[in-house]
């Protein structure tokens, strides 16, 4: 097995249209289209970003790397971003409420520490979850996820093709598991997100895993996205068409368990894909280059497109339901995307650079120091 694995920038797109989704849900709180409530299903994009995340550290890990090493490239590539984007968001989101209008408001308070330090996903209060710049609070989970990847990514790598195969088909059934059981008992209703969640990292772990041993059937690209499409649709529907049903087979507890596991399904059909386009030299499932480019500035997207968007709500208050808003999102989507090129191009890729560099000299310092020494 060789130590890089080759970039599969399809995955790069996807995380674009993740964001997108996310973005998309939002602007529902500002300017409504008739679509508004399958629109709402955008907020599980961040549900793809948690199984994506796991996918790609675990695809690109390589052999050797200090734990500690990993964590500072970690570090270096979400903080600094989140840090910038959270200046942005204060003037928006923090401060004395005017009226009921804007909720989304919160005072000015020693909480917004937990978000600077990545830790209000763990609150119970949404008031602590959602403080600062609300978009930040799935970053509080993936520094969770972080820390565990090493050690979870050591296990699974002594894993053989079959087990790890059971374990990525078991982590749904325990998820589902978990979920109904929380209905059921108290004291499971109070688990902290970054652990309830969990899973979904370890989802795309796993997946990765599978893959890199070479477990790789085919799995039609418009396959996995119409089973992502009949999810959805049938989540939004279900309870409206045939709640009886819906309640009777408990599957809105289970929304959080399918959504997800259909998100990996896609992954797995983009990625294996491009594979095969790699493998035989047709370069198949590559993506244009300015859907690579947004899926790199996607990070950015999500950090500062909640800003953006109740920013507008602020200055043009809520708009009035209808097609017409339809200009609205791309009005707000421009200025979304400038901006998260901006903090892409002049704070995330050189802070995250400079901090590396820094790192690996001061490492090579050390190591030559430490051989010196043994002389």
């Amino acid at each position: 097995m060789s130590d890089r694995r080759p970039r599969l920038d399809s995955l790069t797109g996807l995380r674009w249209w993740a964001a997108l989704a996310v973005f998309a849900h939002h602007m529902t709180n500002f300017a409504p289209l008739p679509i508004h409530g399958p629109l709402k299903l955008g907020a599980q994009g961040v549900a793809f970003f948690f199984v994506l995340s796991g996918f790609v550290l675990t695809w690109s890990a390589r052999p050797g790397v200090p734990v500690s090493t990993f964590y500072f490239r970690r570090f270096a590539r979400i903080w600094p971003a989140n840090m910038v984007a959270l200046l942005l968001a204060i003037p928006v989101f923090v401060g004395p409420p005017a009226d009921t209008d804007n909720s989304w408001v919160r005072p000015l308070s020693a909480v917004l520490l937990l978000s600077v330090l990545l830790l209000h996903g763990w609150s119970r209060d949404n008031d602590v979850v959602f403080s600062g710049n609300p978009a930040s609070w799935t970053l509080s989970l993936e520094a969770f996820f972080y820390l565990t990847h090493p050690w979870i990514d050591r296990v699974l790598g002594r894993a053989g093709r079959r087990v790890a195969l059971g374990v990525l088909f078991a982590l749904p059934v325990l998820a589902a598991v978990l979920y109904l059981a929380r209905s059921e008992i108290p004291a499971l209703q109070d688990l902290p997100r970054p652990v309830l969640r969990l899973w979904e990292f370890c989802l795309g772990m796993t997946l990765a895993h599978v893959i890199r041993l070479g477990w790789r059937p085919l799995v039609p690209v418009p396959l996995a996205l119409g089973a992502l499409a009949v999810v959805c649709a049938g989540i939004f529907l279900g309870p409206i068409t045939a709640p009886e049903v819906w309640a009777n087979l408990r599957l809105g507890p289970l929304a959080p368990v399918i959504i997800p596991t259909a998100c990996a399904l896609v992954i797995y059909a983009y990625g294996t894909r491009e594979l095969r386009g790699i493998a035989d030299g047709s370069g198949r499932g590559v993506p244009p280059r300015w859907l690579i480019a947004l899926g790199e500035w996607s990070y950015a997207f999500y950090l500062v497109h909640a800003t953006v968007v109740y920013g507008c709500r602020v200055v043009f208050g809520l708009q009035p339901m209808g097609w017409i808003n339809v200009l609205v999102y791309a009005a707000v989507l421009v200025p979304s995307i400038v901006l998260a090129w901006a903090l892409h191009v002049f704070v995330e890729r050189p802070v995250e650079k400079r901090l590396r560099r820094w790192k690996d000299d001061r490492d090579k310092r050390r190591s030559a120091a430490r051989q010196a020494a043994d002389r």
